[in-house]
């Protein structure tokens, strides 16, 4: 549910609810403007570049760029441009793990999978999530409620390929 809400966060109407096919299905809207998974007036390779790139580096076959997003800051730009947040409870940080092919670079377009990230905090308290499959990447919403060094296990699944990779980061 609450990666439902940020999807419609991330897209602002009118493409804010637009299936599984990506918002470039919605009549009217271009692949590479405000379609498949971007921000109005956002080109598509823009959108993967939002949040705090903390780890970059090889997940299994592939490699892997996580983009971490503080929704506290990203709620209070929403709210800004005239979205209503009334009653919305979400998690601190949205968590997005993008795939890429090692030898061509390309990015995978990710349309399948399952996969988990499990976020250990400075108080050592584990918290795991389930990864959902949102706009051709892997998105979760986790906790990162104080100050710390945060460590995050992720292991994904996709294609009938596996990956995993650890990382750190401090929340200031």
């Amino acid at each position: 549910m609450v990666c439902a809400v940020l999807l419609a966060f991330l897209a602002f109407p009118p493409a804010g609810i637009a299936g599984e096919k990506g918002h470039g299905s919605m009549p009217g809207m271009k692949s590479g403007e405000m379609g498949q998974g971007s921000m109005a007036g956002m080109k598509m390779e823009e959108h993967g570049k939002m949040g705090d790139k903390v780890f970059g580096g090889k997940v299994g076959p592939w490699q892997g760029e996580v983009r971490l997003m503080d929704m506290k800051a990203h709620m209070e730009k929403a709210k800004a441009s005239g979205m209503k947040m009334e009653g919305m409870v979400m998690k601190s940080h949205h968590v997005a793990l993008h795939l890429s092919d090692p030898g061509t670079k390309k990015p995978v377009a990710v349309s399948e999978g399952k996969g988990t990230v499990k976020v250990t905090g400075p108080d050592k308290k584990e918290e795991t999530t389930n990864f959902m499959v949102m706009e051709g990447h892997f998105g979760a919403d986790v906790n990162l409620p104080k100050p710390g060094k945060y460590t995050f296990k992720t292991e994904v699944e996709s294609g009938g390929k596996k990956g995993s990779a650890s990382f750190s980061y401090t929340v200031k």
